[in-house]
């Protein structure tokens, strides 16, 4: 097996103002890095990513910390398999919130369904929440490094979201005589 290249970044950010050190830890959350413990983060060695955290490294400077960032390599074969088990972990959660957001979007549909709300306006608003969900798992997916489990079937729930507002929208076509 060839070994994993990682970046590690440790820092350490003054506590005030609570919303810079909020913003800097979505910031690389948002990367997709897995936290080891509070301010020790790894990422996958990519140019990308050590592009971004050495712009970090600029943002954590100007707030009056300050940080080292290096490459690493796990130990074993055992320590690596656990940090990709931390990766996927992290993108299994996301994967479940997004699938639970599907749910969402089929509940939302099924309720206008049943109201026989078969308008062009609601329609536009399902087809919009239809295209953050889209954006969502686009992200998600950027973030999946390593294969995790639940990416399947986050992929399927989509595919039935969008069968489903497929269906709605025949049916809104039908209620206003477009088919006809």
């Amino acid at each position: 097996m060839k070994n994993q290249n990682w970046l590690l970044l440790t820092y350490k950010v003054p506590s005030e103002p609570t919303t810079k050190r909020i913003a800097l830890w979505r910031k690389i959350k948002g990367m997709g890095a897995i936290y080891l413990q509070s301010g020790v983060c790894l990422l996958p060695r990519t140019d990308e990513y050590l592009r971004r955290m050495k712009m970090l490294e600029h943002d954590i400077a100007e707030m009056g910390g300050h940080c080292v960032i290096l490459q690493t390599l796990a130990l074993d074969a055992a320590q690596e398999a656990k940090v990709i088990e931390r990766f996927n972990a992290d993108r299994d959660e996301q994967y479940a919130e997004f699938i639970g957001r599907c749910d969402d979007f089929d509940a939302e549909i099924a309720k206008e369904i049943t109201k026989k709300k078969f308008t062009y306006a609601e329609l536009e608003e399902e087809d919009t929440d239809l295209k953050k969900l889209q954006g969502w798992l686009e992200k998600i997916n950027k973030l999946d490094f390593y294969g995790a489990t639940r990416a399947a079937e986050a992929a399927q729930r989509l595919e039935q979201c969008q069968a489903l507002l497929d269906s709605y929208a025949r049916q809104v076509f039908e209620a206003n005589d477009e088919n006809n």
